[in-house]
């Protein structure tokens, strides 16, 4: 998986969790999701759940605090997509 598909597919997940979807539709890496897409912070948590479920990965709480932005969800689970699939 690329990280285009791994932006698209992250914003996939946010979507459904916004009050104004179309505002991840003009969304880049440096968007915040807690101030720019206006999402509260159980509703992140929402998110970080989705995001393992989607990816088939594990996000510990350390490192699901580091996720601020679309930018962040995408390294990360860019890096985590790698490893798994290098182990694997």
């Amino acid at each position: 998986m690329n990280q285009q598909e791994i932006l698209d597919n992250v914003k996939g997940v946010i979507k459904n969790y916004v009050k104004d979807p179309a505002m991840v539709d003009n969304a880049d890496m440096e968007t915040s999701i807690l101030d720019d897409l206006k999402v509260n912070s159980a509703r992140l948590v929402d998110i970080i759940i989705q995001f393992e479920d989607t990816f088939d990965i594990e996000i510990d709480d350390d490192d699901a605090d580091g996720i601020r932005t679309i930018g962040d969800a995408v390294k990360y689970i860019s890096g985590r997509v790698a490893s798994d699939q290098s182990v694997g």
